[in-house]
């Protein structure tokens, strides 16, 4: 006879399993006791090695943890591991709450993602007076069947070709190529092989506007962290980049 398979709620990792403790036992997660949830928490360890699920590294290390915040609060202790426990259990409930951030701004775009199946949007265009006629007998006159089903869809065609399908939301979230960290460290580069830079020079060596505007937010931040100094001799003319010397960025 088979037995039939149980199945316990399944968990994406550690974090998942201890906010579901959390809300279960009611507790705030600003303010969370360790020991009283540690127990459960070793309790589905156990049942998901009953069920044959695979246990991660991740769930035996945040049990370890657990187990020896537990422990310490049972055993005496001086102001010094005090301390050193405050800021272990203070770790780990700082990632957990970075973690619950995380997990509802993801719930919060998957929700947007399904929805956005719902929205159509409507390209632009130039709306012509058609004159109707006044009787809705004449609008109709002399019309076959076959015409009308002709006009029916043609009426769709029209409809689906306004339907901006274009505008929807990316399922995928790309890495930005142009970061101002690193235009900062070319920009200085620059800098060390020519002690004056044109503006314009370095806005032609760009690949795209998103390139030219990194560059020039780049510009604007070592402007404010006194890196540079950039000047104008007149309205319209090249705008001169200079390197501060460590003097002066003193």
């Amino acid at each position: 006879m088979d037995f039939p398979n149980i199945r316990i709620k399944n968990f994406e990792g550690p974090f998942d399993l201890l906010l579901h403790l959390i809300k279960k036992n009611q507790m705030d997660i600003y303010n969370v006791e360790i020991s009283k949830i540690t127990n459960q928490y070793l309790k589905y360890l156990d049942d998901m090695k009953v069920m044959d699920l695979e246990l991660t590294s991740e769930f035996i290390v945040v049990a370890a943890t657990l187990i020896e915040i537990k422990s310490k609060h049972l055993l005496p202790k001086s102001k010094k591991e005090d301390e050193e426990e405050e800021d272990q259990e203070k770790n780990l409930l700082e990632k957990l709450i970075v973690y619950r951030k995380i997990k509802k701004a993801a719930e919060f775009f998957k929700e947007k993602h399904i929805s956005s199946g719902e929205l159509y949007t409507k390209k632009p265009e130039i709306i012509e007076e058609i004159k109707i006629p006044e009787s809705n007998e004449d609008l109709l006159k002399n019309l076959t069947l076959l015409e009308l089903y002709n006009m029916y869809n043609n009426l769709l065609e029209i409809y689906n070709n306004k339907r901006n399908t274009a505008n929807v939301i990316q399922k995928k979230i790309f890495v930005d190529k142009y970061k101002i960290e690193d235009k900062m460290d070319h920009i200085l580069l620059l800098l060390k092989e020519n002690e004056v830079n044109r503006f314009s020079e370095i806005m032609a060596k760009c690949e795209c506007k998103l390139e030219c505007i990194v560059s020039f937010l780049a510009l604007l931040e070592m402007i404010k962290l006194r890196k540079i100094k950039v000047y104008q001799s007149n309205n319209f003319n090249n705008i001169i980049i200079e390197r501060r010397d460590e003097v002066e960025e003193e």
